[in-house]
């Protein structure tokens, strides 16, 4: 499933939240103090482009917490939102459930990407 999903999920969603990523990392790179910030979302935009067998575990501490509200201020709730209206409208058919799933991964890692990694 891994690469035929991936490929399914690029046509069909991914791509358009992968360049979402992908804009809102070069919008905090425009400053230097952005510029970890959109590092970070360059990382995601890549699980973005394809999510299918990857899996994403959430740590981090106090320095990622402050991070965590600042990014949710400052870009996270548009992507999470776009990702979660993405996933419902998958997750209409039977077929697109998985596809759904992948997308609500997604809108939870916008919520909180500090602390993430992706393995």
């Amino acid at each position: 499933m891994g690469c035929f999903g991936n490929v399914i999920w690029f046509v069909f969603g991914g791509c358009v939240m992968g360049l979402s990523w992908l804009l809102l990392g070069l919008l905090w790179c425009v400053s230097i103090v952005g510029i970890p910030v959109g590092l970070q979302c360059f990382k995601f935009a890549q699980l973005a482009f394809f999510p299918f067998g990857k899996e994403v575990r959430f740590g981090g501490g106090a320095v990622s917490l402050i991070l965590n509200v600042l990014w949710l201020i400052f870009g996270g709730l548009a992507l999470a939102a776009e990702a979660a209206v993405i996933g419902l409208l998958f997750c209409v058919t039977i077929i697109g459930i998985p596809f759904g799933l992948q997308c609500f991964k997604i809108a939870k890692l916008a919520l909180l990407p500090f602390g993430a990694d992706i393995v």
